[in-house]
């Protein structure tokens, strides 16, 4: 897989919640922390989602926000 985003997260799906159109995709990422996305529910057929699968999370966006605490 070759793509132009940079933010490319390895990790295993943990968790699939499978709705009418879309699913949410939970993936445990290296330290345990997750990350969820949701995409359609065709897409994760086609790609074969399935909890244990490697995956990666991929993160393209034109804005990235920072905040602290105060």
């Amino acid at each position: 897989m070759k793509i132009s985003a940079r933010n490319q997260i390895k990790g295993k799906v943990v968790k699939l919640t499978v709705g009418a159109v879309n699913t949410e995709v939970v993936i445990e990422i290296e330290g345990g922390q997750q990350i969820s996305s949701i995409i359609t529910k065709t897409s994760a057929e086609n790609l074969g989602i399935k909890i244990g699968k490697e995956v990666y999370a991929i993160i393209k966006a034109s804005e990235v926000m920072v905040g602290i605490d105060e």
